[in-house]
């Protein structure tokens, strides 16, 4: 295991247990067994360390979700799928997904409140796609409402089995929600929210990757991974934004093979959406 791993896996477990604050740098490197030097080669302070936690957490469901809206054909189950792949992802990391719920409602910290928020934009512009796919002109005027009771639904039942134990019917849950959200969908007739005023509220936080950036950050992932299909993707797939050659179909392809790879899940959802 690399060492910047087994730093986020042991930190984790500690942060889990006595949350961000409380947890020394000493602390996680008493339990990794390992020096403060080793902890500083991999990350210049705890601060790093939280916000690096938070980017591979929210990158994961972020790339999940926004894979799946691309990807699901049939309108008919694009909603079950969404809430689907939201609540089993939510799951598959509920202890981290705890520990992020309860120091948004402590922090003080404006880096870690803004990393949130841009992630938080990001599931906005998927959710909004979703919608406009699903329902079109016929709520123009509501469907910023209804993004807004979408996200509600996520975060309320995901706090149902990550605190209160409720039993996890996934299957379950995401019928329900559907048939919720498409009630709303139908029915609702009086708008609070207007594109103006949500605009407001993204412009401090919205933010566009360049195409130097883009580079560089595959140039990194490629020099961090073994030899591997997913390599050499990766590679192919810097080479065409350099140098654009590739058809959509070979692109599209190139993607497929590193969206589940940890090293280039972000790249997959960036390079989606370029």
């Amino acid at each position: 295991m690399l060492k910047k791993q087994l730093i986020m896996e042991k930190a984790l477990e500690l942060f889990a247990r006595q949350g961000f604050e409380a947890t020394s740098i000493k602390q996680i490197t008493d339990y990794c067994g390992i020096s403060k030097g080793a902890f500083y080669l991999s990350f210049k302070s705890k601060d790093e360390l939280i916000l690096t936690l938070i980017d591979h957490f929210m990158i994961q469901i972020t790339s999940d979700i926004d894979y799946i809206v691309k990807n699901t054909k049939d309108d008919e189950k694009l909603l079950y799928e969404f809430y689907y792949t939201t609540f089993h992802t939510f799951y598959q990391r509920s202890d981290f997904a705890k520990i992020l719920i309860k120091e948004q409602l402590q922090t003080l910290n404006q880096e870690l409140i803004e990393k949130i928020h841009s992630y938080d934009l990001l599931l906005e512009k998927v959710i909004l796609s979703m919608i406009d796919r699903l329902y079109g002109e016929e709520i123009k005027q509501t469907k910023y409402d209804l993004m807004y009771c979408i996200k509600s639904f996520m975060s309320i039942y995901s706090n149902l089995f990550l605190f209160h134990n409720v039993p996890l019917d996934l299957n379950q849950m995401s019928q329900s929600l559907v048939e919720k959200t498409t009630i709303l969908a139908k029915h609702t007739t009086i708008p609070f929210l207007s594109e103006e005023l949500v605009q407001i509220t993204k412009q401090q936080f919205q933010e566009k990757i360049s195409k130097e950036q883009l580079v560089e950050m595959m140039e990194q992932k490629i020099a961090e991974m073994e030899e591997s299909i997913e390599k050499e993707s990766l590679v192919l797939l810097k080479q065409d934004i350099l140098e654009p050659s590739l058809s959509p179909a070979i692109v599209k392809g190139l993607l497929e093979n590193i969206r589940n790879h940890p090293h280039c899940k972000w790249i997959a959802y960036l390079l989606r959406n370029n």
